[in-house]
């Protein structure tokens, strides 16, 4: 049975704000941080070498917060694939705190693109067969 991607992140003094909770940007790069790592770590595609000649930009992002988080918390990030197309992903994702509850959620849409060599196009491209065989283990 397929699992969803999981990764921890203890709340740091740089993620929140003077109401002593996490500020809502640093949610947004604790989830590209999530991203990354699923990159590297389950589809065996480093950013550090990817974005050498293609990327996988965000199109559309959705996001609930449920509930604030504070210093010193440690939450359990979980990304899994809701639907894999020709070029595009459809992520869900779940922060979840200490006693499993929601802290936000939501759905994040990226593109497998072709980098130009003049680096000021980009075009959509289609995933190869060994990366689709590794995402799918992610549907859920």
């Amino acid at each position: 049975m397929n699992q969803p991607f999981i990764k921890q992140e203890k709340i740091r003094f740089k993620h929140i704000d003077y109401a002593g909770i996490v500020f809502y940007p640093r949610f947004l790069e604790m989830l590209n941080d999530l991203v990354e790592d699923f990159f590297e770590e389950a589809l065996d595609r480093p950013f550090s070498k990817m974005h050498e000649t293609n990327g996988i930009p965000t199109v559309d992002l959705k996001i609930q917060f449920k509930k604030p988080a504070r210093l010193g918390e440690i939450l359990t990030k979980k990304l899994w694939v809701k639907e894999l197309k020709i070029s595009s992903l459809l992520c869900g994702f779940i922060f979840e705190n200490e006693n499993k509850e929601t802290v936000l959620e939501g759905e994040v849409t990226l593109v497998n693109v072709k980098i130009q060599e003049d680096r000021n196009r980009i075009k959509s491209e289609p995933f190869n067969e060994e990366i689709i065989s590794k995402i799918s283990n992610f549907i859920l």
